[in-house]
């Protein structure tokens, strides 16, 4: 049995779900998003919760996936997702001007990226070297927050580099002089 499959998915107010066939539609006022599960699982709406059931033994694979992407989906319309980046280093910076990212890493140049769409890209009010990635998909916030770390990312001996907010690095001890 599927821990996670067995729970309903809660829909907050304001927010519908639309059944149609195999695909799951979910609204806020603002932001819709769809997802087209299985045949193999059942998806049923009761009052203000959503059921996903498998239909036989061999697909409960799918059972708790199914669950955890639409539940996804109704915490990203209604709540959003936010991913947050420190960068350290001298000199290494973070430049936002609209949808554009421009980035100061230490290269002969510098690198510029374009949030994509649905993703709103902020610097932090009070640290500068803070980068706040917001966006009602996660895999899309969590995609473009990686797709950044992976330009410079963290040194293990000085810690230079981009990383995620209380993200751990582990320090190495660097060579002696003997």
């Amino acid at each position: 049995m599927s821990r996670i499959g067995k729970m309903p998915v809660v829909i907050p107010e304001k927010v519908e779900v639309t059944l149609a066939g195999n695909n799951i539609k979910v609204k806020w006022p603002l932001w819709e998003l769809s997802f087209d599960f299985s045949d193999k699982v059942s998806v049923t709406k009761e009052e203000n919760t959503v059921v996903v059931t498998p239909i036989d033994d061999s697909t409960k694979a799918l059972w708790g996936t199914t669950r955890s992407i639409i539940n996804n989906l109704v915490i990203g319309v209604s709540e959003w997702y936010k991913k947050s980046l420190e960068i350290n280093g001298v000199g290494y910076k973070f430049e936002v001007s609209w949808t554009k990212l421009t980035l100061s890493i230490g290269f002969s140049h510098k690198v510029e990226m374009s949030a994509p769409e649905w993703i709103i890209v902020a610097l932090d009010e009070k640290a500068k070297n803070i980068l706040h990635i917001s966006g009602v998909d996660k895999q899309l916030v969590w995609e473009f927050a990686s797709k950044i770390r992976a330009k410079k990312k963290p040194e293990p001996y000085k810690g230079k580099g981009i990383k995620y907010v209380n993200e751990h690095i582990v320090r190495k001890a660097g060579k002696t002089g003997k």
